[in-house]
């Protein structure tokens, strides 16, 4: 266990959080002290009415994203464990793996004879044309693979 000072207005609140989670937890007090200070002058005397405001300011901006989104899931990706993310990683090398084969495979078919302009020459461009879809396929999976990573890595 690890704890984390927050501060909030005019109070320091000690907070413990998992260990790593220190950076996740200091940020979101940066947010709660943002939204306090838009209070500016019009502050209540009780600091948990000052709170409450502050909340109700994040929460209105979580509904509005949640609208312009149309769904109802978290705006902010839930911290990943340590498995889903040892499998994104994973399944990121394979179809790196699988690219650079099918990079092979291309330059192994670019530098074979090439057909007679004038017969099959519509068969080669067919292939070509596959491979390359192929190849865009793969890299878009592989980018998908990564923004789930990145989404899914806790922030520093």
């Amino acid at each position: 266990m690890s704890t984390v000072t927050l501060n909030i207005g005019p109070k320091t609140y000690t907070i413990a959080c998992a260990d790593g989670e220190e950076a996740h937890i200091e940020g979101l007090g940066a947010m709660i002290a943002e939204k306090y200070a838009l209070l500016g002058a019009s502050r209540a005397p009780l600091e948990a009415q000052n709170l409450l405001f502050a909340a109700l300011f994040l929460a209105d901006e979580l509904a509005e994203a949640r609208k312009r989104g149309g769904g109802t899931e978290p705006v902010v990706a839930p911290h990943p464990d340590t498995a889903e993310a040892d499998a994104l990683r994973e399944t990121i090398a394979q179809l790196e793996d699988e690219l650079e084969a099918m990079r092979k495979a291309a330059a192994a078919a670019a530098a074979a004879p090439q057909p007679d302009l004038f017969v099959g020459a519509a068969a080669a461009e067919d292939v070509g044309e596959a491979v390359a879809e192929q190849l865009e396929a793969l890299a878009a999976r592989i980018e998908a693979c990564a923004t789930a990573l990145e989404a899914a890595a806790p922030s520093a």
